[in-house]
């Protein structure tokens, strides 16, 4: 697929890489509105999970649950929303996103429409904690690898 968002290099504004291996990719996305919003994506443009064999599919998952567990951590959120939708992106990827009864979107997905602003202060705290969840998804990563 030509002009593939998910295989073109990442820009500063857009995020950051957490971690890269082989097959799969941590970035943080920035997002103003969601602090602490990942994705685990595939390195490799593939569409969809059974496209995969077993063990890159439980490879992909592990990773996935490990951001999961580093953004609950970190974040301390009420709910955890975790997205592989691939209609606009047919790359798969998978979105961990930390959920607040408070976010501008709460309670519907973050695609859906704004319900309100959150406070400039409670989202500056939030990013403080963020910069926290590089590190703490390389240290689980390299627990399982």
């Amino acid at each position: 697929m030509k002009n593939c968002v998910l295989c073109a290099d990442l820009k500063p504004e857009e995020g950051q890489l957490i971690w890269r291996g082989d097959d799969c990719r941590v970035i943080m996305v920035k997002d103003l509105d969601l602090p602490g919003f990942c994705r685990v994506i595939w390195n490799d443009h593939t569409v969809e999970m059974t496209d995969l064999s077993y063990g890159e599919r439980e490879h992909l998952m592990s990773l996935v649950f490990v951001v999961e567990e580093a953004v609950r951590h970190i974040m301390k959120p009420s709910k955890v929303n975790l997205a592989a939708l691939g209609n606009m992106t047919p790359h798969i990827h998978w979105h961990v996103i930390p959920r607040f009864a408070d976010d501008a979107f709460y309670p519907g997905s973050v695609w859906s429409a704004r319900m309100r602003e959150t406070s400039a202060t409670i989202l500056a705290a939030r990013c403080q904690a963020a910069l926290e969840l590089p590190d703490t998804i390389r240290s689980l990563i390299s627990k399982l690898y």
